[in-house]
Formats: structure tokens, C-alpha cells, sequence
């Protein structure tokens, strides 16, 4: 009698640990802000190659052990890149050397230009790969309306018309099969190297060319803490974005992506072919094109990977680990911007 009733005990107790666990969960992924902080006691790993030496080809060799705090790089070697761990200098001469063109993609469409674009491209010409030969295209259904601003010696800014889509979720998966047209046309032609960027967001220091490197994947400042399990990916199995459980390295952003022109067709190409399918099926991605992103990523390794410093939400407030945040989220007004 005593031992059942001890058990009944024991259960009760791990049944109320659950629904802590739970509500704990509830909270940090949804709830009390003041909770999000708990994820930074959730440990990022350590670097296997944080004792050897790994040797990027912009920014030289690369400082790995100088972040014990962070993760410095990825399973399958590529370098995590965090303040400290670069020597941007060293960055800058090369991209000098090869005599690079450096291409930055916006979409500004609806009320997106007036309320972000201004600010983004006005910090773009004080931060944006400073001292290299730049070409910004804003891709919007209102060229008129686009701020002409006095751009930089070999700084130039095109202007392409796209289409005003009939949902915001329309604009953002249609941002695809626009890269991949434009990589394919001028833009591919002009730049060696592109930045696909969101507009509600700003450079708030120096953004050089040790971001470069053949595709260029971005941590998601909101879950570079999270373990994988609980990381927002695709999970419906009929859709071409789907991850399986197991399946998946990071959660990367899409707001912030790169590479070579060649290796961005490429991604772009793979995006546009899983929406086209999942909309010829009825389906919508979870995250829409993010969903893509994230999907292509798991199965071809970037390159090089941006910490969350280089795209940093504010909202998130200050944390020890990001020490010089280069791009920062405008607030988030969707009642505002999105029909």
C-alpha cells in the first residue's frame, strides 16, 4: 500500500514537472519577454576546430578560439562569423585586390518604400561594403517614388519594376523567381558577389567584405539558441520545404542571404521550384520563401555563416554575446505596412 501510493506520489510530481516544462516553454517561444532571456543558458556548442586553423578566403585566417562564448563554426567547417574572430582589414584588401562589384537587393513594395526605404539605402552608402565598387537594386512596383540619394565614388543604384502582388505573403515568394531573373540579366552581369536583404531593417556599422563567400547563410537572431527540435522549420511532408524531425542545421533567416551570382541562381532556382510545386499542391509554406531558404540550406551547406550580430532585432534588448551588431530590425508595424 505504501509503495503504490509512493508511486501515485512520483507520478504526480513528474506529471506537474511536465506541465512546467511545458508552461516554461510556452512562455519563452510565445509569452513574458523577461522569459526569452532563459535561452541564453542553453548552450550553442563549442567549435571542434576551434584549435586548428581554418583559413577563409577574404578574411585570412580566422580566430576561432577568440569567442570561447559562441559557437565559431559549423559541423561541416564552415566558420560561424563573430566580432573578433576576423580581421576585417584584412578582408577589405582582398576585396580591393580582386577588384570586386558587390550587388545589395531590396524589395520595396506598398508602404514598405515610404516607411523603410530612405533610412536602409541612406545607411547602406555609410556602412555597406565601404571603399568597394557597389550596385544596389531596388525592386519595387513605383520607380518614381524611389529617393534618388548622392551616392559614393563606384556606387551606383538601378531601379527594376516589379509587379504589385495581391498578398504580402505573395510579395515575399515572388521575391524568388525575381532574384533568380535578375541574377540571370544585369545584376548578374555587373556584380561578382550579391546580398539579398529585407528593407525593414538598417546598418547600423560596418558591413565589409568579411560577409563574403560562395553562399552566405544568416543565424536568426530569435533562435540561434534554440535547439533543433523546437527550431521553426517546414514540417508539413507534402511540401517541397518540409524538414524531417532530425533533419536540419540551423534556423537561418532570410532577411539576410548571399553569395556568388552562380551560387545564388542556384538557390533561387530551388526556392522558386519547391513554391511552384507546393502551389500547383495547395500549399503554403509555413514561413514562405524562409521556409525554402531553409530547406535548400539543409541541403546544401553555406559557405560561411553570419551570426546573429550582423542581423540583430533590438526587441530581443542587449546580451553579452553580441557585442557589435551591424544590421538592426526596424520595428515591426504590420498593421501599418502589410494590406
Amino acid at each position: 500500500m505504501v509503495l503504490k501510493e509512493g508511486l501515485r506520489t512520483l507520478k504526480r510530481v513528474f506529471l506537474w514537472l511536465i506541465l512546467l516544462a511545458a508552461g516554461l516553454l510556452g512562455l519563452l517561444l510565445y509569452g513574458l519577454p523577461g522569459v526569452r532571456h532563459l535561452e541564453i543558458f542553453i548552450p550553442m556548442g563549442t567549435c571542434p576546430m576551434a584549435k586548428m586553423s581554418l583559413r577563409d578566403n577574404f578574411t585570412g585566417l580566422l580566430n576561432l578560439w577568440a569567442r570561447p562564448d559562441v559557437l565559431t563554426c559549423t559541423s561541416w567547417g564552415a566558420p560561424i562569423l563573430w566580432d573578433g574572430t576576423f580581421d576585417p582589414d584584412v578582408a577589405q584588401q582582398e576585396a580591393i585586390q580582386q577588384n570586386l562589384t558587390i550587388g545589395l537587393t531590396v524589395f520595396a513594395v506598398g508602404r514598405y518604400l515610404e516607411k523603410y526605404l530612405a533610412r536602409f539605402l541612406e545607411t547602406a552608402e555609410q556602412h555597406f561594403m565601404v571603399g568597394q565598387r557597389v550596385v544596389y537594386y531596388v525592386f519595387t512596383e513605383r520607380p518614381a517614388a524611389v529617393p534618388r540619394l548622392l551616392l559614393g565614388p563606384n556606387r551606383h543604384l538601378r531601379v527594376e519594376r516589379v509587379l504589385r502582388e495581391r498578398r504580402w505573403q505573395d510579395v515575399s515568394m515572388e521575391r524568388m523567381r525575381t532574384l533568380h531573373a535578375a541574377l540571370g540579366g544585369r545584376l548578374g552581369r555587373e556584380a561578382r558577389f550579391v546580398f539579398c536583404m529585407d528593407v525593414d531593417q538598417h546598418f547600423s556599422s560596418a558591413f565589409g567584405p568579411e560577409a563574403l563567400a560562395e553562399s552566405v547563410a544568416q543565424l536568426h537572431a530569435w533562435h540561434y539558441h534554440w535547439p533543433q527540435r523546437l527550431l521553426p522549420y517546414e514540417r508539413d511532408a507534402r511540401s517541397a520545404a518540409a524538414l524531417a524531425p532530425g533533419e536540419g542545421d540551423f534556423y537561418y533567416h532570410a532577411a539576410l542571404f548571399g553569395g556568388s551570382v552562380e551560387a545564388l541562381r542556384e538557390l533561387t532556382a530551388h526556392c522558386t521550384q519547391g513554391q511552384q510545386r507546393d502551389r500547383t499542391r495547395g500549399l503554403e509554406a509555413r514561413w514562405h520563401d524562409e521556409s525554402h531558404l531553409n530547406k535548400y540550406f539543409w541541403l546544401y551547406k553555406p559557405a560561411k555563416v553570419l551570426s546573429p550580430e550582423f542581423c540583430w532585432s533590438p526587441e530581443i534588448g542587449p546580451r553579452a554575446e553580441i557585442r557589435h551588431p551591424r544590421v538592426l530590425w526596424a520595428p515591426k508595424e504590420y498593421a501599418l505596412v502589410r494590406d
